[in-house]
């Protein structure tokens, strides 16, 4: 089931690091889940661009904004939480 809104709902940055969490919800269903998507950017002359491979020195960010995307996630459909995104 594909996104059905072409922003993220949340993103996390610490240096060039991105955790963009995605909202997607089942068509069939009405169910709905989150993803994360995990990006590096990086320039290529004068133009901005993003991969999804990570040299040695990212992986405790990449670490970090994955922890965070997750605790944010968590704190969106925690039971107690009357702000609960749906």
């Amino acid at each position: 089931m594909a996104n059905t809104n072409n922003k993220p709902i949340h993103q996390i940055r610490l240096s060039a690091i991105r955790a963009a969490v995605w909202l997607n919800k089942s068509r069939k269903t009405g169910e709905s889940w989150f993803t994360v998507t995990v990006t590096r950017s990086y320039r290529d002359g004068e133009q901005l661009k993003d991969t999804t491979t990570f040299r040695r020195d990212d992986l405790p960010i990449v670490s970090k904004v994955v922890e965070m995307a997750y605790t944010w996630i968590w704190e969106q459909t925690a039971p107690s939480n009357s702000d609960v995104v749906e």
